[in-house]
């Protein structure tokens, strides 16, 4: 699972880059994928480990900061488009586009970890 974690910060890291450049690096904000891609990297890297305790204190690090990231990006993308509707204009669609394929990485890995763990522990490995 430690190698999905780094697949998943990749993409991450992707999606803030890609927002950041596709608002001509006007708004830094954009980059908040990249910063949980980023911690999810350096955690994913020190789950790769043949210490079972190690690897799965990681593992457990990288599946809060995913929640966190799927919490963060489903808030903020319906307060942001509420907000927006609200004062009569139509919500940024780079930023909820953005916002929302973070909630969606995020959630899709929190799930694969979910799944991972349950697994682990009908085989008998906890």
């Amino acid at each position: 699972m430690a190698k999905v974690t780094l697949v998943f910060a990749v993409l991450l890291c992707a999606l803030g880059l890609a927002g950041y450049l596709g608002t001509g690096s006007l708004h830094p904000t954009a980059l908040i994928p990249t910063w949980f891609g980023l911690a999810l990297g350096i955690s994913g890297l020190l789950a790769i480990s043949p210490n079972e305790g190690r690897r799965k204190l990681f593992m457990h690090i990288n599946v809060t900061i995913g929640l966190l990231g799927f919490l963060g990006a489903a808030i903020e993308a319906v307060r942001g488009s509420m907000t927006a509707t609200s004062a009569g204009v139509p919500p940024d669609q780079i930023a909820l586009a953005s916002k929302l394929a973070m909630a969606a990485l995020t959630l899709i890995y929190v799930i694969l970890c979910v799944r991972s763990f349950i697994a682990a522990r009908r085989s008998g490995k906890v």
